[in-house]
């Protein structure tokens, strides 16, 4: 018992981790240890027992030197806190797993520019798409227009499989997935169309003034707001597809740089023009689904509605004749290609980038349209085709730019 009750001024326990925890002896009220209480300690028949303390003495090293480290452990009867000092190991290891946590929450390296890269990329696909059609002789659009959704069929099926999104799509979303491939689908064999009737150029630019159709019916339909300035960038548009045109009561019989009659070329405009109101309803659809459908699920149901569309219009009017060179049906092929690319392209650049400046650079498919048509099919625009190109490019950037402007507002 006298032994138990016998506590040294100073006791130490040493942990393999050099942690060393020291237990001192204070008197209560203020009162100083005696040599010879510090000798033999106090009996357990004082009126007070001591006041104990531990400190917990540690060693680290600094560049060679060992640096010892005293934590002071308060008593509870102090009114503080007490305390515990893990040992070393278990701090570095805490240490370790923290920054390994911190480590795997850094986001991944962004790269500046790769959304409007992947926006030109999608540009020059399209561009190309509209080039083969143009040069591919004795096939309807219509028939283009069904390879190029079959192919596309093929190939989306696999990304939907490992995806895991289904066929179908949220119950609720269903109908508007079904419009927007019916609408989508219509929209690409008029654009095709219209580009086998008229000027490549000529087709491009009128086809490339939906964005402003676009700002209109998402004011009707989804309520958004509409400024003076899409009224303005409105009347832009339609005077550029009307400097296309060319009507003969404003401009008169004789009227120059149109491919073949004038006949074809009025049914081209009236086919491009309607491609863009088209694409315009499309776009609003798309925002009216927003992210709850998964992107593959979008073009899955313009392939398979497109394909079907297709088939009754050719098999109705008669038209289903496949090309006579082996060539023109690798170009149907590649159609189907170059359009999941363009579409796969455009939809990564929406993904890293605002919807304005993917805006601004889908404008080089109107630079595209007229190079191509002069370098590959020998045919040098008018200043008419010019003049309208202008005035609708400039809408569609004008659009661009504002939605850019408010939206780094909001942000």
């Amino acid at each position: 018992m006298g032994d138990r009750d016998h506590c040294p001024p100073e006791s130490a326990l040493a942990s393999a981790d050099h942690v060393t925890v020291v237990f001192h002896k204070l008197a209560s009220h203020g009162e100083k240890i005696s040599e010879s209480e510090s000798d033999g300690g106090r009996c357990c028949g004082d009126s007070e027992p001591p006041e104990e303390r531990a400190f917990v003495r540690g060693r680290r090293n600094h560049g060679g030197d060992a640096v010892e480290e005293i934590a002071d452990d308060k008593s509870p009867e102090g009114g503080e806190r007490e305390t515990l000092c893990p040992p070393a190991s278990l701090v570095n290891e805490k240490a370790s797993s923290a920054g390994g946590e911190s480590a795997s929450k850094v986001k991944p390296k962004r790269y500046p520019g790769l959304g409007l890269f992947y926006a030109f990329l999608a540009t020059v696909f399209f561009s190309i798409i509209s080039l083969i059609v143009k040069t591919i002789q004795g096939v309807h659009a219509i028939e283009i227009s069904g390879i190029r959704c079959f192919f596309q069929m093929l190939f989306i099926v696999p990304l939907l499989i490992y995806n895991k999104t289904g066929f179908l799509g949220p119950r609720d979303k269903r109908l508007y997935l079904t419009l927007r491939g019916f609408l989508g689908s219509n929209a690409m064999i008029l654009l095709f169309y219209a580009v086998q009737q008229m000027p490549l150029a000529d087709a491009t630019v009128i086809i490339f003034s939906n964005p402003v159709f676009t700002s209109l019916l998402a004011w009707a339909f989804l309520k958004e707001k509409c400024t003076i300035w899409d009224c303005v960038f409105t009347v832009f548009t339609l005077t550029g597809v009307i400097l296309i045109a060319r009507p003969p009561f404003l401009f008169g019989e004789n009227i120059k740089g149109i491919e073949g009659n004038y006949a074809n070329h009025i049914k081209g405009t009236i086919a491009a023009f309607a491609g863009a109101i088209g694409a315009a309803c499309t776009m609003v659809i798309l925002r009216k689904i927003g992210k709850s459908v998964h992107y593959l699920l979008s073009v899955w149901y313009y392939a398979v509605i497109g394909f079907v569309e297709c088939l009754i219009m050719v098999s109705v009017l008669g038209q289903w004749e496949l090309p006579p060179c082996g060539c023109d049906r690798w170009m149907l092929m590649l159609i189907a290609v170059l359009g999941i690319a363009g579409q796969s392209f455009l939809t990564k650049a929406l993904q890293l980038e605002k919807a304005g400046p993917v805006a601004l650079m889908r404008t080089v498919d109107v630079v595209l349209a007229f190079f191509f048509q002069f370098v590959f099919l020998g045919q040098k625009p008018s200043f008419w085709s010019l003049g309208g190109a202008l005035c609708i490019v400039v809408s569609t950037s004008g659009v661009a730019l504002k939605k850019w402007y408010s939206s780094s507002r909001k942000s």
